[in-house]
C-alpha cells in the first residue's frame, strides 16, 4: 500500500515539475517544537491545488515528556485568484499515529497526560481556510486553520514510562484539525 501511495505522489511531483507548479514547505511553529516536517503541494489547474504534508516526531522530550507522531495530512485547496497567491478553501483527510505523555496539548482529548500514557491511531477529515502572502520571486508564507473531526483509538497505560494497559477505547474529537504558519518555497 505504502509503494502505491509513494508511486502516486511521485508522479503527481513529476508531472506538477514539468508544469513549474510545485511547491516545498514547512510548518515553522512544528519546527520551533520539534516536529519535523515536509509538505508539498502540486497545482493541478489555474485554481486548484493539492497539498500534501507530512509530519513525524520519533523523538522522547525528556523521561517524562514525549510526543512521538507520525501523520500526513493531504488536502485538495480551491485558490480564489490564482494558485499559490491570497485566499484558498480546502478539504482534508488525516491518518496518523501517535505515543504521548507528559504534554499539556490544546484540544486534547485526554485530560490526564500527566499520569498516564497513551498510544494509538487516528483518521479523519474537515475543512480550511488560508492565505499565502507573497514575499518574493520563489517565496511565500502560508497561514491556514481548519476543523473537523477525527476517530480516535487508543490504549492506555499505567505510567509514563511503564505499566500495564488499563484501557483500550476509542473517542471522537470535533474541533481544530489543522493549524500552520507555514514558508513556502515554489519551483
Amino acid at each position: 500500500m505504502i509503494k502505491k501511495v509513494l508511486i502516486v505522489l511521485g508522479s503527481l511531483l513529476t508531472s506538477g515539475i514539468m508544469l513549474g507548479q510545485v511547491a516545498i514547505k514547512t510548518n515553522v511553529p512544528l519546527d520551533a517544537v520539534r516536529i519535523p516536517n515536509l509538505g508539498f503541494e502540486i497545482g493541478l489547474s489555474k485554481k486548484v491545488t493539492v497539498d500534501v504534508p507530512f509530519y513525524y516526531n520519533p523523538w522522547k522530550y525528556s523521561d517524562s515528556k514525549m510526543m512521538k507522531l507520525s501523520m500526513v495530512q493531504p488536502e485538495v485547496r480551491y485558490w480564489l485568484c490564482d494558485k499559490f497567491n491570497g485566499h484558498f478553501f480546502g478539504v482534508h483527510g488525516m491518518v496518523g499515529n501517535y505515543h504521548t505523555t507528559g504534554i499539556d496539548l490544546p484540544f486534547s482529548i485526554f485530560d490526564d497526560l500527566d499520569k498516564y500514557r497513551y498510544k494509538g491511531n487516528f483518521y479523519g477529515g474537515g475543512i480550511s481556510y488560508g492565505y499565502q502572502f507573497i514575499l518574493g520571486r520563489h517565496w511565500n508564507l502560508e497561514a491556514t486553520l481548519g476543523i473537523g473531526y477525527a476517530y480516535v483509538d487508543y490504549k492506555k497505560y499505567e505510567c509514563k514510562e511503564c505499566g500495564d494497559m488499563v484501557e483500550k477505547s476509542n473517542k471522537n474529537y470535533f474541533g481544530p484539525t489543522k493549524a500552520a504558519l507555514s514558508l513556502v518555497y515554489l519551483f
